[in-house]
């Protein structure tokens, strides 16, 4: 028998049901229904609307059936249209009439409402402890290798010689970012619906605040038509997902082309590569392209529940019910990205004398040869033709500019003098940038000790 049965003469078309049912995804925050029936009937109780012995032997029973449900003891089958008819059908089997009292002053759309709150509360900090923990792989990274040279790059050519601890740092910040975005969507979505009714409330005279301080809100919400149509913490959710799997698509790209042959950069670890069927030679980083992959996925969740939620009138549709297995699919595939991706990159071993053959090899110290000359009294629109000169010297040569004889170089300028081979070195070009932000040792060591700072909180 439905919730709403009474209404009706005939029983759902079997199509329709199948159609209309939520149990079969919404099963997943049985937790979270059970907990937010334990906090309305202890409202209720204390509002004199329930009898205290009504009251307990709910809580018991809701107990009860939350222990079966964990054991195994209780399976939750299908037939029931969601998992809050199921779970009240089960405590009234179980309890008999009280049973019948728990959905005293509340309707499904708020309930709804409130367990998708609660479990997309868990399910954030969840996600943010591993960003957290992505976060202090990079910082393990970073501090091992702020010494070790390489090319870093714009439009893929290279451009300037770094560290591979900066370039870990650009994604620390990302990352930060992310943590910063879910912290942001946990403050906002922290208030609880509960007591909202259908949509205008109810004649009963619940305790919204006793019943938001039971289940950790900030507070009740002030309005029960948004509160029973808002989705906008999903879509803000779904967007800050679709920036985390953004911003491990970009990392994952750099392993990739890192991982070739042309760069050899990194070697990934045997457990996060596969082979070739065909081809014995090969090691694949699946991994990190998969991760790559999924990107796509997540950002179709986004755009799926935003244009649901684009024409829909106040207050609840039933359209809003594709909000759950896409946010759901969402969550599951950004979890299992950071979880493999920190994994990836623990394992990963960088090559760094090839990663510094590389930075020698690219001109990445030209700027620092135009910045010599600079130094020495030349306008520096006149030292960027001159080492441009010289780069296309090199290039004729098939040598390095560190490679030149000095001779070469006052063939090209008379400035020059013997300080430039010192000036153009790799470990002159990144440590003498000592500004906070760039890759020099002294102000990397400052900003680690500052992200150290960070990943206390």
């Amino acid at each position: 028998m439905k919730l709403w049965g009474g209404r009706f003469t005939k029983e759902t078309n079997e199509l329709v049901h199948n159609f209309n049912e939520s149990l079969s995804f919404d099963q997943k925050f049985y937790r979270q229904d059970i907990r937010g029936s334990i906090a309305h009937v202890t409202m209720l109780a204390k509002q004199g609307i329930l009898s205290q012995e009504d009251k307990e032997a709910i809580v018991d029973g809701l107990n009860g059936i939350l222990e079966d449900i964990d054991s195994g003891r209780l399976k939750i089958e299908p037939g029931a249209e969601d998992i809050h008819s199921f779970v009240e059908e089960t405590l009234t089997q179980r309890i008999g009439e009280a049973g019948k009292r728990l959905h005293t002053g509340r309707s499904r759309n708020d309930q709804v409402a409130l367990d998708m709150k609660l479990y997309i509360r868990d399910e954030v900090q969840e996600i943010g402890h591993l960003v957290k923990d992505l976060q202090r792989e990079l910082l393990t990274i970073m501090e091992e290798n702020l010494d070790t040279f390489m090319p870093g790059f714009t439009h893929l050519q290279k451009a300037q010689p770094i560290t591979l601890a900066h370039h870990m740092g650009a994604y620390y910040e990302m990352f930060a970012r992310d943590r910063g975005r879910l912290h942001d969507i946990y403050e906002r979505m922290n208030y609880c619906p509960l007591g909202s009714g259908a949509l205008a409330g109810t004649t009963y005279p619940l305790d919204r605040e006793y019943t938001a301080q039971l289940l950790d809100f900030y507070g009740p919400t002030l309005n029960s038509m948004d509160s029973v149509s808002d989705r906008d913490y999903l879509i803000e959710l779904l967007a800050a997902l679709s920036t985390i799997a953004m911003h491990l698509s970009r990392f994952c790209e750099e392993i990739i082309i890192w991982n070739t042959n042309e760069y050899q950069f990194v070697e990934i670890d045997d457990s996060y590569s596969t082979g070739s069927s065909i081809m014995p030679q090969k090691k694949n980083p699946d991994i990190a392209e998969l991760i790559r992959g999924k990107t796509g996925r997540i950002y179709g969740a986004l755009v799926a529940l935003l244009t649901t939620m684009k024409g829909l009138p106040l207050a609840y549709n039933k359209d809003m019910q594709e909000d759950k297995e896409l946010t759901f699919d969402a969550i599951d595939t950004v979890k299992g990205c950071l979880a493999l991706f920190t994994g990836m990159i623990s394992t990963m071993t960088f090559k760094k004398d090839v990663m510094e053959a590389s930075a020698k090899n690219g001109f990445t110290n030209a700027t620092d040869a135009a910045d010599y000359l600079v130094g020495k009294g030349v306008p520096f629109r006149d030292a960027h033709g001159i080492v441009g000169r010289l780069v296309l010297y090199c290039l004729e040569k098939g040598i390095a500019l560190d490679d030149m004889t000095l001779d070469e170089y006052k063939a090209i300028s008379p400035v020059f003098e013997d300080d430039i081979y010192e000036a153009i070195s790799l470990r002159t070009c990144v440590e003498k940038r000592t500004t906070i932000g760039a890759p020099g040792r002294e102000a990397m060591e400052r900003v680690i000790a500052i992200y150290k700072d960070q990943l206390k909180d």
